[in-house]
């Protein structure tokens, strides 16, 4: 189709990046900063602890339509859902989930293979901080590190409101890997041993102590992953 060919990125000779690199992409530079100038819109998706899977907008504008006499809405539950469906999780409807945020950071990273320091924008958006994309990728997953990190108030922001996991010297490093988590304040939700999603954190916390933005650009993706290697110091 002519018109999605229009919108996906131009690829091929002349239009190679960083190294001499091409790259397959959807989105072209136009679709992708407009995409990324919403999600990094901390009254949309970018929330303190990741990326909400539904825009907080909805929270007063929720999104609503009628058949046959009743009426149906989506809102921003960035927790529990007003309903019972689905158990009375609200599931997509605002939480952040780990696996989403993880696929939206190595995305990140690929683009900045193309782009290198090229492309910048906001971020937050309307903060009027210019980031290139690997500082944007950095930037979500220290925001879902925060879930498990101590504030300055000493508490956890997955253990929410539960005091013995908060307090409690025998529980309060005993740090669970919760299903998803709440969109605004980053309290575990759901399920509470999903050490197979929500354990990728680990493995953002190594990779971004791993590689820094240069030695990406150098090396590529596998630089993430090598063992015993870091960034340079200074």
């Amino acid at each position: 189709m002519p018109e999605l060919l229009a919108s996906m990125h131009p690829t091929g000779p002349g239009h190679f990046g960083v190294a001499e690199r091409g790259i397959v992409a959807l989105v072209n530079p136009e679709r992708l900063r407009r995409i990324l100038t919403r999600m990094l819109d901390e009254d949309e998706f970018l929330g303190p602890h990741g990326i909400r899977s539904l825009s907080r907008f909805h929270e007063r504008n929720p999104y609503v339509f009628h058949v046959q006499g009743k009426e149906y809405r989506v809102d921003y539950l960035p927790a529990e859902s007003n309903t019972g469906m689905f158990g009375g999780n609200s599931n997509w409807r605002g939480p952040i989930w780990m696996p989403v945020n993880a696929l939206i950071i190595r995305s990140l990273q690929q683009f900045y293979l193309y782009y290198g320091d090229s492309f910048r924008i906001e971020c937050p958006t309307g903060s009027g901080k210019l980031m290139n994309l690997f500082e944007v990728s950095k930037e979500i997953s220290d925001r879902l590190g925060r879930i498990f990190l101590r504030d300055e108030k000493g508490r956890r922001p997955v253990n929410g409101h539960t005091e013995k996991f908060q307090t409690d010297p025998h529980w309060r490093d005993n740090i669970l890997f919760y299903e998803y988590f709440h969109g605004d304040n980053g309290a575990g939700l759901g399920a509470n041993h999903q050490t197979g999603w929500t354990g990728v954190v680990a493995k953002l916390i190594q990779m971004y102590a791993l590689v820094d933005p240069g030695r990406l650009l150098e090396e590529g993706k596998g630089a993430a992953f090598i063992k015993g290697a870091g960034p340079p110091v200074s």
